[in-house]
Formats: structure tokens, C-alpha cells, sequence
């Protein structure tokens, strides 16, 4: 089926979902669902979601997980997946052709096409909850799905797979907001199945021997080479990468055979929970330079190098302090000539972590400079906007209450803005890419705080 045919289909799905909700709506919004949105990505999930009768907010849930919602121009993730779904095509996980066969739709039009590739996705889903049991009658409850997600996710192990899945239901359970969709937080209480039973990774059992803080998760012994380092292979260089998919995703993909690649450890996005597979020992195979890969400690980080959205202030403090450990260990230099990127490994063809990694607050955390300040918002009116970035040019993103608290993650300079507390050109970062003039908080200091990063 042409491009073409695929809008129009979804074209007449859209249509048809309207004038159910026309005629069967109810006159007060069901508080767990979604409100529908006029963007192309919202309209395909409307219409996947009732043709193949799959929980929207479900769909878009895992579509959060695996992307941020982000198509990425059709191009692959690490692990071979393609689309806002991250639909595969690769040894041992093949949702991306099982989605050619049930939509009748050529893979060439799945890897290109959003709204496709979400129509895919849930015939996929679909397909695995009729195996797994469901019918018409419980195909509506969200917490039956929970067997037909792991499966999607590919994993092999057991307690990667309830990693996956448990994924999609957190965000669920706490709501989210990406581009074009906001999905409010419901009680959730999934049925796992034999999951049940499964390590969840971090718990007692699962842990690694190298670095307390981590969960155990061991990559494919076709991935990397045992070895007894330092020994002939000493450690100088920590190498920071950007997975280009999602955590639980990447961690299975060390676990495949055929992917020839691993790293170390990855750090995880939400929350900056740290996952080892391979033991600092051996060489891990992330580096494509041979010698790099001898001498250096590799460390992925969850998310796409095109979009800033994933590097949060949870993942680069978990991150350094890992990096921090490590320097210590092995008395490795805490500078940018022994902690590099992944681009400057001689030979590389890769770019990561790219321009949106924030070496300079990545470096003063791996140095100790860790502290967070808060501040009160003090300001004339009601509210304060929220900018992207630290200067008035910047999109407004928010804004926050007067008289709220915020925390106050690294400070920057940006534009002169006269406020309630002076003139400065200051502004604190207080979340992922939010910024907020210091001109308008108030942090109990005259200018930058004390053991507060710069950004």
C-alpha cells in the first residue's frame, strides 16, 4: 500500500472514530482517557488505537518509552528499530516485519511513514494479545496488556523484558506530556503473567560486584572480550556515549548475539539508574577502535543525540558519579582529554553524545562541584515564564506559581533582565531545558550560588 492509501485510510479511520464519539460520547470526559489533538501523530493513534482496538494511551505510552514520540526522520536506532513505535527488523526481534504482514503494508513505508508506523505497532500488539489470551470483553482493561508489551520490547531475559514493560505502566501510572500529547496519571495494576517471578533489576540478586549503585544484566559473551584488566590493558579513558534508543531497548540489544556491540553500563534517563553488562574486567566492545576499546571504560546513556529532551539532570548526576568512581579507581584524569565523547575516538563514525551533551556541567559534577540550590520565586504578577534556555529569546516551555520553590540544578548567563531582586544575566536551570531568570528568585545569594554548577 502507497503513502497515499495509507493517509487516506487513516483519513476515513479518523472520521469513523469521530462520529462513534459523536454519537456515544458521554457529556463529562472519561478522566483517564486522552484528549484527542489535531496533529498528524494524535491522529494516528486515534485511528490505530480503533482499528485494532488497543488502549490509546497504551499506544502512546510505549511510543514514550522507546522514542520521547520522536520519528527521527525515519532513521534507525542503534538496535535496528525505526519510527516514533520502534519497530525492528533484526536477529531475534522482528516486530517491524510482523507488521508488514499483518497491515499488508512494505517495510519501506513502517521505517518512513509516523502514522504507519504507529498503525504497525498496534497490529503487532494487537496479534500478541490475541495469543496471550485477550478478547473482546477484556481487551479494554489496560492492565491486561502487560504480557503483549514485554513481548514487544524483544527482550530475551526475563528481568529485562518486566524492565520494558514495567516502563510503559510507570509512565502510566504518573502521566506524561510529549509533543502533541498529554496523558494523564491513572491507578495501574498490571498483570504480569510469569513476569511476575522475574528479578526486577536492581533488586537483591541482580546486582553488580563492581559498582554498588548498579543493577546486573549481563551483555552476550559474543558482545565483548573477557580479559583481566588493568593488567596488560591499562584503564586511561572513560568514553560517553548516547545509546540512540531507549534504555531497556539498548540493554537488550547487548544481550543479542548478533549485535556485536556493548558497553559497560548505561544510565537511564527518568531517573539515572545504572545498568553494568560487562564487567570492568573484560572489554566491551562500544568504542570501534580496537586499542580504545582495551583502554577505556564505555558508559551509554539513554536517549538520541537529537534531542536534548533525554539528557536530564538525574541521568548526568548518576552518570558522574559513576565516572567519578571510575576515575578513581583506575586513576584516570577527571578532564576532557581522558573523558571524551564517543566522536572523538579516533575512527569513528559515530557522533554521540552530540551538541546537546552539556560537557561543561558534566565535567564540574564529575569534579565534585554536585551541590543543588533552591530559590523562591518572587514576582509581580501571578506567574513567571519558563523558557528553553537561559535568555529572554528563548520559547516560553512553562511558567511557575510566585511564591513557588524550585530547585536550582546549574546557572548560567544569558540575557540581562531587570526584576524584583536587581539586574542580572544570570538564569537557573530548574529542570531539563527550563530556565528561569535570577533576576525574579530568590536564593539567599548575591549572584551564583555557592557549589552550584555552572551549565
Amino acid at each position: 500500500m502507497s503513502v497515499r492509501a495509507i493517509r487516506r485510510l487513516l483519513v476515513v479511520l479518523t472520521t469513523t472514530v469521530s462520529a462513534v464519539v459523536t454519537v456515544a460520547a458521554p457529556a463529562v470526559a472519561d478522566p483517564v482517557g486522552t484528549p484527542a489533538s489535531a496533529t498528524p501523530l494524535s491522529a494516528a493513534f486515534d485511528a490505530a488505537a480503533a482499528r485494532y482496538d488497543v488502549p490509546r494511551d497504551l499506544l502512546v505510552a510505549l511510543a514514550y518509552a522507546e522514542s520521547r514520540l520522536d520519528p527521527h526522520g525515519g532513521t534507525a536506532s542503534a538496535a535496528g528499530g525505526y519510527g516514533p513505535m520502534h519497530l525492528v527488523s533484526s536477529p531475534g526481534v522482528r516486530t517491524l516485519d510482523e507488521a508488514a504482514a499483518l497491515t499488508r503494508l512494505s517495510p519501506a513505508v513502517l521505517r518512513a511513514e509516523p502514522a504507519a508506523n504507529v498503525l504497525g505497532a498496534a497490529a503487532v500488539l494487537r496479534s500478541y494479545a490475541d495469543q496471550a489470551g485477550l478478547n473482546a470483553l477484556t481487551r479494554d482493561d489496560v492492565n491486561g496488556w502487560y504480557v503483549p508489551v514485554a513481548r514487544y520490547g524483544g527482550a530475551t531475559d526475563a528481568s529485562v523484558a518486566r524492565l520494558s514493560a514495567d516502563t510503559v505502566y510507570d509512565l502510566l501510572r504518573t502521566g506524561f506530556a510529549g509533543p502533541g500529547e498529554t496523558v494523564p496519571g491513572r491507578p495501574v495494576a498490571p498483570r504480569r503473567g510469569g513476569l511476575e517471578r522475574a528479578a526486577v533489576l536492581g533488586d537483591v540478586g541482580t546486582l553488580s560486584t563492581d559498582y554498588g549503585p548498579a543493577a546486573w544484566a549481563p551483555a552476550s559473551t559474543s558482545n565483548y572480550t573477557v580479559a583481566s584488566r588493568p593488567g596488560s590493558h591499562p584503564v586511561d579513558r572513560i568514553v560517553i556515549h548516547v545509546t540512540q534508543g531507549s534504555y531497556g531497548g539498548s540493554i537488550s540489544w547487548f544481550q543479542n548475539p548478533a549485535a556485536r556491540v556493548s558497553a559497560h553500563y548505561t544510565v537511564r534517563s527518568s531517573d539515572g539508574a545504572v545498568t553494568q553488562s560487562v564487567r570492568e574486567k573484560d572489554i566491551a566492545w562500544h568504542a570501534g577502535n580496537w586499542t580504545y576499546n582495551t583502554r577505556s571504560i564505555g558508559i551509554e546513556h539513554e536517549g538520541y543525540v537529537d534531542n536534548p529532551a533525554w539528557f536530564t539532570d538525574a541521568m548526568y548526576r548518576a552518570s558522574a558519579a559513576l565516572t567519578r568512581t571510575l576515575a578513581a579507581r583506575y586513576g584516570v584524569p577527571r578532564d576532557r582529554s581522558h573523558i571524551i565523547g564517543h566522536v572523538e575516538v579516533p575512527g569513528a563514525t559515530h557522533t554521540d553524545p552530540g551538541p546537546n551533551w552539556n560537557w561543561t556541567y558534566y565535567l564540574q559534577l564529575v569534579n565534585g562541584i554536585t551541590g543543588i540550590g533552591s530559590g523562591t520565586v518572587n514576582t509581580e504578577s501571578s506567574s513567571l515564564n519558563v523558557r528553553s534556555g537561559p535568555g529572554t529569546g528563548y520559547p516560553v516551555v512553562g511558567s511557575v506559581a510566585d511564591g513557588a520553590t524550585v530547585a536550582v540544578y546549574c546557572q548560567a548567563v544569558g540575557s540581562t533582565v531587570t526584576g524584583p531582586l536587581g539586574t542580572t544575566a544570570i538564569w537557573n536551570r530548574i529542570g531539563t531545558n527550563r530556565y528561569v531568570s535570577d533576576a525574579y528568585v530568590f536564593t539567599g545569594h548575591d549572584g551564583y550560588i555557592p557549589n552550584v554548577p555552572r551549565c
